[in-house]
């Protein structure tokens, strides 16, 4: 009787441990890229939403952040969430484009006349409908974030009209909008990876970037580049967007506390931001960056006109949401 009161003891203590390795089991472990680096607004934020998913699923999900863009870069990280390789991605909407076409319409530029008019759109049904298209590509866009108002920076003069980039070679981001921004306005534009770009100011390769004031800061290109000419002429939204091979598999219940702790990251990214881009601003002009705003912002939005007339020939579908974002008050 001893023997059999011991063996069923030791059976039950397996069960226990058994079951203990089966909860454990059914969580899922989402890795979560970002290209920025720690203490960064955008990964702050990220870091937020993956505690708060952890603890509102009681473990059930459990988001690893993986910052600096070690998973990889941009397009690769999105094909990785496109294909569930990686759960969640903190991405722009500059290169989404080359797979939800409809997003080229938030690349166009001066699309949003300030940041306030960006939160309005993408908070709004408008934003809902770029979701939507992203669903269809792989992609849940669970919350905007911002990324700043974006200006030229170069090493060689000020920039004060579209006379001024003249001969300048610009870094853009790999889409054929900010190509064609660049070349209407007199510059060369180059397509390139974020990660080159500061190894390629400092030899020469490019005389130039653009981008906002906290990127312009963290990545060190104030080092090199001392002229920040503020032109705002891209406001470009970011979201936290989900697999949707991974999302498939996750309960309404779930779901519904995973864009919860979203919409709450994003909300708290954008009030870093703002205090982030306020920070950088001071420290790139208190190590000597030249900073100037240029005078004649109608000068540089009417040489974007062929930009929009081309677009619009070639996407005559989107014509009405431009118009829509436009009519946004």
């Amino acid at each position: 009787m001893r023997h059999f009161t011991k063996t069923f003891r030791m059976a039950a203590s397996a069960a226990v441990i058994s079951a203990g390795f089966a909860g454990v089991a059914q969580a899922e472990a989402w890795r979560t890229w970002a290209i920025h680096p720690e203490g960064y607004p955008n990964v702050t934020a990220l870091e937020q939403f993956a505690s708060d998913v952890t603890t509102a699923t009681e473990g059930r999900i459990e988001p690893t952040v993986y910052a600096n863009g070690v998973l990889g870069s941009q397009p690769d990280a999105i094909e990785q969430v496109r294909a569930g390789a990686i759960a969640v991605g903190n991405f722009n909407m500059g290169p989404m484009g080359e797979i939800v076409p409809a997003t080229n319409v938030l690349s166009l530029p001066f699309i949003f006349r300030d940041v306030d008019h960006m939160h309005k759109v993408m908070d709004g049904d408008i934003g809902q409908q770029f979701s939507d298209a992203l669903s269809e590509q792989g992609l849940v866009a669970l919350s905007w974030m911002d990324s700043g108002s974006r200006s030229f920076y170069n090493t060689k003069r000020p920039i004060e009209t579209p006379a001024d980039m003249a001969g300048l070679k610009f870094r853009v981001m790999n889409n054929d909008l900010y190509v064609q921004m660049v070349d209407k306005l007199g510059g060369n534009a180059t397509p390139m990876a974020y990660g080159e770009v500061y190894q390629s100011l400092k030899t020469g390769v490019i005389d130039g970037a653009e981008n906002n004031y906290p990127s312009f800061e963290s990545s060190n290109h104030y080092e090199v580049a001392k002229f920040y000419s503020i032109t705002n002429h891209l406001i470009i939204p970011e979201c936290i967007c989900v697999s949707t091979r991974v999302w498939d598999k996750v309960s309404d219940a779930d779901k519904a506390l995973v864009t919860e702790a979203a919409i709450a990251a994003a909300k708290t990214q954008r009030e870093l931001w703002a205090e982030r881009s306020d920070q950088s601003k001071a420290d790139v002009i208190a190590s000597g960056v030249a900073v100037n705003e240029v005078q004649d912002a109608k000068a540089f939005q009417d040489a974007m006109e062929p930009v929009y007339a081309d677009f619009i020939a070639a996407n005559p579908d989107l014509e009405t949401l431009i118009r829509d974002i436009q009519a946004v008050n």
